[in-house]
């Protein structure tokens, strides 16, 4: 029997709960570069960004498929249940060309030792962080 799980051609999509979808979307077009697939009524925007989706989605209540679930943007922006890193060849630069573009990071590049990072967040205060990796090979 053929493994059904994980299997060849699968792909993983990060759902983010927004409370603006138009602010969001424009966020992650705008801001990040991100390219937006398709949109569906108003609540949901699909993008593709760094070989992943992305699918920002409206808050709402739960339905027969999730019956205890409520999907909310963040409550707290500084307590983080999930974030996401983005690899970059160049922290440094990621960071002058994303804050030109309106990214408001938390402090400017720090070094680590084995990597540059630092972190921002989208309009909903979801915590994304861009790294170098440095000194290794």
């Amino acid at each position: 029997m053929a493994e059904t799980f994980p299997a060849a051609g699968m792909e993983m999509t990060h759902i983010l709960v927004v409370g603006d979808i138009d602010a969001s979307r424009s966020f992650y077009r705008d801001v990040l570069g991100a390219e937006v697939v398709r949109e569906y009524g108003g609540t949901s925007v699909v993008l593709r960004f760094a070989e992943s989706w992305l699918l920002l989605v409206t808050g709402g209540a739960p339905t027969d498929d999730k019956p205890d679930v409520t999907m909310a943007p963040p409550a707290d922006a500084n307590t983080v249940a999930h974030a996401m890193t983005i690899r970059v060849p160049d922290c440094r630069a990621a960071y002058e060309t994303l804050s030109a573009r309106g990214a408001r990071f938390l402090t400017p590049p720090r070094d680590r030792g084995m990597e540059v990072r630092c972190f921002f967040r989208d309009p909903d205060g979801h915590l994304f962080e861009i790294s170098e990796a440095v000194g290794q090979s």
